[in-house]
């Protein structure tokens, strides 16, 4: 048993710092009509406004917020979450207020020791807790009280982060197929090379790994923070997938290129999520709500499926 979880840990650490760098060539989803209006947020810790698309949870006063972050690659001016999936719709009467900014590629939502000459100047942890919520308070009803935030892939670690350093902010978090374990070998190499994909020095973010601010955003090593929390934690193990057949070894249409991009990542993200589950189970009062998936791809189809699940076992319970 040892033997097996050292060569699956192994093998997740080797993807991951290896296979960040790998881009995936799929096909986007038709965007259907999207729900909520893109707002123009200022950041003074960015010294630029920020557009973010926000669901107006209804009439009245004193509702709850749910942030929602993308990945990797986010683009500066759409997300994700609204090009490949209808969460924002499945939003729509709910009673809460959902933020998606748009923008962060690379940046892990986290505020950055210095300014990147390519990814500029990141203080995205003072957005996402002071900025953003305080015009949430004014200009949607936000109480600022009853707050949750998700992320996939890179936001999911980052999700987990700001959930674990802002305790009394947040209620809820969810992470759907994160890296959790920041500073474990490998994995923080993984968290570099993405890094430098997206054009940035992670050096200007934390410092030299393992040393600077590394441990401070390791979720791993502050999920004690997280006690009386409603946590959410899903990945697949990369092993075939029920939307693709094409990424399911045997398949007649088997594509092993498309295999070789999207798996790896996935086999990691379980490894380090289970690692991080197993973490949770020794903090006291956690309410912990998992979905490790016999089948998985990094891809929206799941994340989108796991966000309609983590609304129901996680943020809905914890807002009303």
């Amino acid at each position: 048993m040892l033997s097996s979880a050292r060569k699956r840990l192994t093998a997740g650490v080797l993807a991951l710092a290896t296979a960040a760098t790998a881009a995936v060539v799929v096909t986007p989803a038709p965007q259907a009509q999207a729900a909520g209006v893109v707002e123009n947020v200022w950041s003074a810790a960015m010294h630029r406004s920020v557009p973010v698309k926000i669901i107006d949870g209804g009439a009245g006063k004193s509702k709850p917020t749910l942030y929602l972050l993308d990945g990797l690659r986010a683009p500066k001016h759409n997300s994700g979450w609204l090009i490949e999936t209808n969460v924002d719709q499945f939003m729509v009467g709910k009673g809460t207020n959902v933020a998606i900014p748009f923008g962060g590629g690379g940046s892990f939502y986290t505020n950055w020791e210095r300014r990147d000459p390519k990814l500029g100047l990141n203080k995205w942890e003072t957005f996402l807790t002071r900025e953003l919520p305080a015009y949430m308070k004014k200009n949607h009803g936000s109480d600022n009280r009853r707050n949750g935030v998700a992320g996939l892939s890179m936001s999911g670690t980052a999700a987990l982060n700001l959930a674990s350093r802002h305790p009394n902010f947040y209620k809820a978090v969810a992470s759907y197929s994160g890296y959790p374990t920041v500073t474990m070998p490998g994995f923080g190499q993984g968290i570099q090379a993405s890094v430098m994909e997206m054009g940035g020095n992670p050096v200007n973010m934390w410092g030299v790994w393992p040393a600077g601010e590394w441990a401070a955003n390791d979720p791993f090593l502050t999920a004690g923070n997280l006690a009386g929390h409603r946590v959410y934690v899903s990945s697949g193990t990369g092993v075939g997938s029920k939307y693709d057949s094409s990424l399911t070894p045997g398949s007649p249409n088997f594509n092993a290129t498309k295999f070789a991009q999207m798996v790896p990542l996935e086999v990691a993200a379980s490894t380090s999520s289970q690692l991080y589950i197993a973490r949770l189970a020794t903090v006291p009062g956690v309410r912990l709500t998992t979905h490790i998936s016999p089948d998985g791809a990094h891809w929206w189809d799941y994340w989108q499926a796991r966000f309609k699940e983590s609304w129901a076992s996680t943020f809905r319970p914890a807002f009303f």
